[in-house]
């Protein structure tokens, strides 16, 4: 049975979470970590359409009409065949989709070099405007405190 002092205990153990919880989703960096995420998703359905409908049949054409994404052995055994590798799947046969990976590795190869030049794209604009930043001459620097001070002693000494 709670007694009434570890209710209250519990209680403003919850409501110092709860404001953590606000405090933490109300960081701007947490917002743009969501809008990260969400134009990373439509950024890698993009990066899934180039390769699937440019580049695999460019890489194809050039293997001699190869489909990678088509590629996979069966290891249940058996003497069955199959067309295709969702036909295979479909069947209930264990597959190893050795040119789904392969295609993975090419999407994975493709978004990073994509988030590379982005990065670095980046990083050398921010470099430029350091480089403005040191390059602007300093504003002129007015009397500190302390000569401010020293100015009112002066002239309060001298009456």
């Amino acid at each position: 049975m709670r007694t009434r002092a570890s209710k209250k205990f519990a209680h403003l153990e919850r409501d110092k979470m709860l404001k953590e919880f606000k405090d933490f989703i109300a960081k701007g960096n947490v917002l743009d970590m969501a809008v990260g995420i969400i134009i990373g998703a439509a950024f890698t359905a993009i990066v899934a359409s180039l390769v699937a409908d440019l580049i695999n049949p460019i890489i194809g054409l050039a293997m001699g009409g190869v489909d990678f994404s088509n590629k996979f052995a069966i290891l249940s055994g058996g003497d069955a065949t199959y067309a295709s590798l969702a036909e295979a799947r479909d069947a209930g046969a264990s597959v190893f989709a050795y040119g789904s990976f392969i295609m993975a590795i090419i999407n994975f190869l493709i978004i990073a070099f994509v988030v590379f030049m982005l990065v670095r794209s980046v990083n050398k604009i921010k470099d430029a405007a350091k480089k403005e930043e040191a390059a602007a001459p300093a504003a002129p620097a007015g009397p500190s405190e302390l000569d401010i001070l020293k100015e009112i002693r002066d002239s309060l000494a001298k009456k």
